[in-house]
């Protein structure tokens, strides 16, 4: 019989409202018992171990991870050291659940780190984390003092071969942090722009070498794959793909939140579900289902289970599984305004679509929130939807800033024409 902590791995030890558990409460739950059995296997098996897991990358563009890890090149002339990096940047707007496991069970992230360096060989990891996350970078820095103690860290891990030491650096505080290749820019004190690709990290990350980045909640995953095996975790799923998933609602809703839930959970049962409907007097007029920079869908894909697959035949992307909920009371132009001022703002300005597209959009939806719109308005904003596209810009960040834009056009074009045409902002 399966028990609720096996159904629900990441969030098993955290309880709202009390501190995490230290060392010696995370070793009675099982703790640690995944990375002495990841010592006990060769890193190859480990990494096949990931890999017929079928995990998916939780950071939002879910890549397989043990795919992810088999790139790194294993000979023992490779470039050394390699890296392995946590990506706790999360920006995303309407995301926070790394920051859930980052505060409420510290060791487990530290336990998939060492896991996940081991199976690479990497000698040298760090958690890059957002700046303002200053309470969970206090309780990362006393479970890695805890871990150094108990010798889950160091040399000679467990008095295995393996050694490994960890740092937290926190970040500068800009979301072109979180895309990897800024990220490694930022941790080696540059300014956070992306790299071309390739070379991939896998191949030349960090200083050069051989690098892995890989996002929280991913790593959170790992201890519970290699101590229960693939098959445990696939069943745990309701989707082709393996795992539970932290899916989150915020917006209107009766109880917003964070719930571990079985991947594949349907939006219904999130939102009316866990999260209670919304408030009364409120409609569900949309959500972006995976944060800010996913694409709208409609009340209409209610039943469509949040999974990698599903949502993307839906039209949209599972993205980080934090759903931010639109109701029938707050005006779409207003909320993409508060979207693409955020990616406006948060650009690196290395390139010139991000740089120059997205402050122009911003205006051009100001102005017609305003009442100022006119009807050319709407052929710039669908021209810029063409023109910001992937294979158009140095990374993600502009065309995932486009696609709330172009499926609020699609959905919400009568809002926009009674913007223009009334010359005002008809929710207000």
């Amino acid at each position: 019989m399966t028990t609720t902590d096996e159904k629900r791995p990441l969030t098993r030890n955290i309880r709202a409202g009390a501190e995490p558990p230290d060392v010696s409460a995370y070793e009675k739950s099982a703790g640690y018992e995944g990375l002495r059995a990841a010592l006990k296997m060769t890193p190859a098996e480990v990494q096949d171990c990931v890999k017929k897991s079928t995990l998916r990358g939780r950071g939002g563009a879910g890549f397989p991870t043990g795919v992810k890890w088999s790139v790194v090149p294993m000979d023992p002339r490779a470039r050394s050291p390699k890296y392995f990096v946590v990506n706790a940047d999360e920006m995303e707007p309407g995301t926070m659940k790394d920051r859930l496991l980052l505060e409420g069970d510290p060791h487990q992230l530290i336990e998939g780190i060492v896991i996940g360096a081991y199976a690479v060989q990497a000698a040298r990891a760090f958690i890059y984390i957002r700046w303002d996350y200053k309470r969970a970078a206090r309780i990362l820095e006393h479970a890695i003092r805890e871990a150094y103690e108990r010798g889950y860290l160091g040399n000679r891990i467990l008095g295995s071969e393996f050694s490994l030491e960890l740092h937290v650096h926190v970040s500068n505080g800009r979301y072109m942090c979180g895309e990897e290749t800024g990220l490694m820019n930022a941790l080696e004190g540059k300014r956070a722009t992306p790299r071309n690709k390739p070379p991939f990290p896998q191949q030349s990350g960090l200083w050069g070498h051989p690098t892995i980045v890989n996002n929280v909640e991913t790593v959170c995953n790992i201890p519970h794959i290699v101590r229960n095996g693939p098959d445990w975790f696939k069943a745990l799923s309701r989707s082709e793909d393996g795992g539970t998933k932290i899916y989150g609602v915020s917006g209107r809703v009766k109880n917003p939140g964070l719930w571990e839930l079985p991947l594949g959970t349907p939006l219904r049962d999130i939102i009316e579900g866990e999260a209670g409907g919304m408030i009364d007097g409120y409609g569900l007029k949309g959500l972006l289902p995976g944060g800010g920079s996913t694409d709208f869908l409609t009340p209409d894909h209610l039943d469509v289970p949040m999974d990698y697959g599903s949502v993307q035949k839906a039209g949209s992307r599972l993205g980080t599984g934090t759903i931010v909920v639109l109701d029938d009371r707050t005006c779409p132009i207003g909320m993409l305004i508060s979207l693409e001022v955020f990616f406006a703002r948060e650009s690196c300005g290395w390139c010139t679509p991000c740089r120059e597209g997205l402050p122009w959009i911003a205006r051009v939806l100001t102005a017609i929130e305003e009442g100022r719109g006119e009807t050319r308005d709407l052929d710039i904003l669908q021209f810029h939807t063409k023109a910001i596209r992937p294979g158009n810009t140095f990374c993600a960040l502009a065309p995932g800033a486009i696609e709330p834009l172009e499926s609020g056009l699609k959905f919400y074009r009568a809002d926009f024409e009674r913007h223009i045409s009334e010359k005002r902002c008809s929710y207000k």
